[in-house]
């Protein structure tokens, strides 16, 4: 009997303290817990010229603080951009806090407004910047969770310092990636060199000012890039240098061999030019004009001229340009050379003596890529140099 009864006492503490349990189990499930949220934009922010973006730490549905990150352009007219960080307090609904710009050091006060709409959230409030006020009304704004915000954060990797050959890279274009405030100085540091610099990656970006750094991308002869390369890694602040895309698309281009061409280590420029230029005069059934190498970026520019058979009695001339691009088929030494040829540029003009009409062909202006190729020029130099081309579909030359 007393063991009956020491074992319903100890069934009755189990099943207490089972209880005691489960009282406490879900106060804890239940117990407010820090989250991280990000909007990546605000609709109509600034006219929706500015890239913003709001991150969130919430304690259950509450907002305890947040941080807004908005890049803008400092007039509307103007590529030139700024940013503010600025860390927002949270009073209930209200965002508010104040910093100043990191470009122009103008003085910044936000104070927002946010309320949840269904599965998405309303803004309201202001933001100024300086003497401008921006009036904030921005509503069906979804948020995102930390990983999916990481998920959007593009990577630059359009540099590739080592590449095997030249068939995802070109061999003239390079890029610089430099640190902002070291920036300034490496453009300085170009004048006087044989390098053309493309305008557009001048302009610092959104990505940049929040990297910390830009992509200054170049365009050089072939020859001299992997020396420049290697004397730009060394450059203050340059935190990555190499090839990038540019001119050549591996459609329009042949592998060829190299000792026929050179004389010593470097190219036998004038007889290229005159063994190309041969080889498409016969292809245009027009006669070679001009011939030039540009010094800065190594590229062939061909003119060439035939009688236009627009208008036979009126005796108007058909001008043929292309450029074109002979190096290595790779980066340091090779057997090989890669030949690129561009699209042929046709317009019509009046040669003849006296008086002249003048012509317009809005047509030879369009964008090259949007061009087509009917003279067969490729294949004619494939055939003339015994080049290989290159199959897009095995990744190889053929």
């Amino acid at each position: 009997m007393r063991a009956l009864l020491l074992g319903l006492a100890g069934l009755l503490i189990m099943s207490s303290d089972a209880a005691l349990a489960d009282t406490k189990l879900p106060s804890r499930l239940t117990s407010p817990a820090n989250a991280t949220r990000y909007f990546t934009s605000i609709d109509g922010l600034m006219d929706g010229n500015a890239d913003a973006i709001l991150k969130e730490t919430r304690q259950g549905k509450a907002v305890s603080s947040a941080v807004l990150d908005v890049c803008y352009p400092v007039d509307k007219n103007s590529p030139r951009m700024d940013r503010f960080v600025v860390n927002l307090s949270a009073n209930g609904q209200t965002l508010s806090g104040s910093t100043q710009s990191l470009v122009d050091k103008a003085p910044v006060t936000v104070r927002l407004t946010q309320k949840p709409t269904d599965d998405t959230f309303e803004f309201r409030g202001q933001i100024k910047i300086g003497q401008n006020v921006t009036e904030v009304a921005s509503t069906d704004n979804a948020d995102i969770s930390e990983s999916e915000f990481q998920d959007t954060q593009s990577t630059d990797d359009s540099i590739t310092p080592q590449p095997k050959d030249f068939t995802d890279v070109s061999p003239e274009s390079v890029g610089v990636r430099v640190k902002l405030d070291a920036a300034l100085d490496f453009l300085k540091s170009l004048k006087g060199q044989d390098v053309e610099i493309d305008v557009s990656s001048l302009a610092v970006t959104c990505d940049a000012m929040r990297a910390g750094e830009q992509t200054i991308n170049l365009s050089l002869d072939p020859g001299h890039a992997a020396a420049f390369l290697e004397k730009a890694k060394s450059f203050p602040g340059v935190t990555a240098a190499g090839w990038t895309t540019g001119i050549v698309e591996m459609d329009r281009a042949i592998r060829i061999s190299a000792a026929e061409w050179r004389v010593g280590d470097k190219l036998d420029k004038d007889k290229l030019a005159s063994a190309i230029g041969n080889v498409l005069a016969k292809t245009f059934a027009a006669k070679l004009s001009a011939s030039r190498w540009n010094s800065t970026t190594g590229k062939l520019k061909l003119t060439f001229k035939r009688p236009s058979p627009l208008y036979p009695s009126l005796g108007l001339t058909e001008t043929i340009d292309v450029v074109g691009l002979v190096s290595p088929d790779r980066p340091g030494g090779s057997d090989r050379l890669m030949l690129w040829i561009g699209i042929p540029v046709i317009s019509t003009v009046d040669e003849n003596a006296g008086a002249k009409l003048i012509l317009s062909d809005d047509s030879s202006g369009d964008e090259e890529g949007d061009q087509q190729d009917n003279t067969g020029s490729v294949e004619a130099l494939a055939k003339a140099f015994k080049g290989q081309r290159w199959d897009a579909d095995k990744s190889m030359w053929k």
